[in-house]
């Protein structure tokens, strides 16, 4: 099953389509009405096991989200994420009880549950449409925020009894909110505190720690009666942006966490669905994802983004890459295991109104981008740096991968201005490697190593971003402060003693200097 699924990434690449249909097709076509006849029907065993997964998906979100991306956007995400959910709820249950006959709780079930976006689906579309950082910003931040009130509204209304009065909603969820914030931005930097000073003897165990830091910001969160979701978006975000040791592979391990979670949530979902059944709410889910797609979606981001002067073009985007993925199909599961009456009926609706507007949007979202004139394949890439603690000797090797439209391209090593206590010293050119001389010219594709003592650490860091952002002028005055002629001197000398002796406890030999 596994080996299926991650066979089926190529396609979902090449088709344009999210992955998580097909794990949601591999799951049918096991399940009852399919090939493996499994049969399937544990409800609760689903929400247990999708909360997990979510939880798991929304830290590696989070690990990735880049702070300096998403902090002008994080206003708008914000309203976005809570105004613009109240508008989408109202308009999408008004359709789902005038249009299609539910009642009032069915239908405000159904109107939360469809609110969420799914950041995941809608960037598997637009991964090779690069886009402007705030729309960027905007969506990536909205589908991490936008989880947490979701989740309290699905809950409230499928609690047994009348469902509580607007204001006193709304008080809980500002309150859950707060709690689940300020638990989740306090584990983060403790969390990143502890590991910037505590030295593990194995680089393995950074990323095992850094996702048990994100898990217990979730619990944390929950046992406080805060959004535990919250928490744990915010934990992973703070800890992906305290520059860690190992941060590339802290990354790719919650990434390789995120797809076990997403094929597994994916095809029990698919497991937990009967298509035989699906037939009789087809064209009630079709008539209620028109409503949210055309009219409920576009006029959430209307007003939400109303005070921050987005352009219509924006706009259009953002309200048509409004992709729902996991989270209402589990959050589908909620009125189930609380025994809310037409619960089955609400699962099948939007396990159908995803499938369907998922097909119709993701394939458009990379054509909507072109013509809307969204793209920028300009764009400089960020450099990839990764940072290995060297604790006993009080130094930092930095390992810098150029891509391939970084401004890096063309610089001379001496051009770089290091700050004085750092260097270049190895470049690795086509799967060859050599010590560079000060002219040496830098390419796109080089990987460099670069040593930095402890105090010099993050200015070397920060220099090394401007030039692959801004090219050799990239702050004449340099990222650390130093002067440029400062930083030209020592650019042109391999660097003091104190490094040459770290480049031999690294090397385990002597260098001429």
């Amino acid at each position: 099953m596994l080996l299926v699924a991650v066979a089926a990434v190529r396609i979902s690449s090449r088709s344009g389509l999210p992955s998580l249909l097909l794990y949601l097709g591999i799951g049918v076509a096991i399940g009852q009405d399919g090939i493996g006849n499994v049969a399937f029907d544990n409800a609760e065993l689903t929400q247990v096991i999708g909360y997990a997964a979510l939880v798991v998906i929304l830290a590696e979100g989070g690990l990735g989200t880049k702070w300096k991306e998403i902090k002008p956007a994080l206003p708008a995400a914000v309203v976005l994420s809570t105004v613009g959910v109240a508008v989408s709820v109202g308009i999408t249950a008004a359709a789902a009880h005038y249009l299609v006959g539910l009642e009032w709780r069915q239908a405000l079930i159904i109107g939360a549950v469809v609110s969420s976006t799914d950041a995941a689906a809608v960037f598997s579309v637009l991964r090779k449409v690069p886009l402007p950082p705030r729309v960027t910003g905007v969506l990536e931040a909205e589908s991490g925020f936008n989880d947490a009130p979701v989740v309290i509204l699905v809950v409230a209304f499928s609690t047994v009894g009348p469902v509580d009065e607007w204001y006193l909603l709304v008080g809980k969820i500002a309150l859950e909110l707060a709690i689940g914030a300020g638990i989740g931005l306090a584990v983060g930097f403790l969390g990143a505190f502890g590991l910037r000073h505590v030295a593990l003897p194995a680089s393995g165990l950074y990323p095992i720690a850094v996702m048990a830091i994100a898990v217990v910001a979730y619990a944390a969160g929950a046992l406080a009666h805060g959004s535990g979701f919250l928490a744990v978006y915010l934990a992973a975000m703070v800890l992906g942006n305290a520059k860690l040791p190992h941060s590339p592979a802290n990354r790719g391990f919650a990434e390789g966490l995120g797809w076990i979670a997403q094929i597994g949530m994916f095809v029990l979902l698919g497991l937990l669905v009967t298509p035989s059944k699906l037939i009789g709410d087809f064209w009630p889910a079709v008539i209620i994802g028109l409503v949210l797609t055309v009219v409920a979606r576009p006029m959430e981001v209307l007003v939400s983004l109303l005070p921050f002067r987005v352009p219509w073009q924006e706009q259009a985007l953002m309200s048509w890459a409004g992709l729902r993925g996991a989270v209402p199909i589990i959050l589908a599961t909620i009125p189930m295991v609380s025994g809310i009456e037409g619960s089955q009926r609400v699962f099948n609706i939007v396990f159908v109104l995803v499938v369907v507007y998922t097909l119709v949007q993701g394939p458009t979202l990379p054509w909507l981008a072109k013509a809307l004139r969204l793209g920028d394949p300009s764009e400089a890439a960020d450099l990839g740096v990764e940072s290995a603690p060297l604790e006993r000797l009080r130094g930092h090797l930095l390992s810098v991968a150029i891509p391939e439209k970084s401004k890096m391209h063309g610089v001379e090593v001496a051009e770089l201005r290091l700050p004085a206590g750092s260097a270049v010293t190895l470049v690795v050119r086509d799967g060859k490697s050599f010590v560079p001389s000060p002219a040496t010219v830098l390419r796109r594709g080089d990987e460099l190593l670069v040593v930095a003592t402890d105090p010099v650490r993050d200015a070397a860091e920060r220099r090394l971003r401007a030039v692959g952002q801004g090219g050799k002028l990239a702050g004449w005055l340099g990222t650390g402060g130093a002067s440029a002629a400062s930083g030209r001197e020592h650019a042109r000398v391999k660097g003091p003693k104190a490094l040459h002796d770290l480049w031999d406890g690294i090397t385990g030999r002597r260098t001429s200097g």
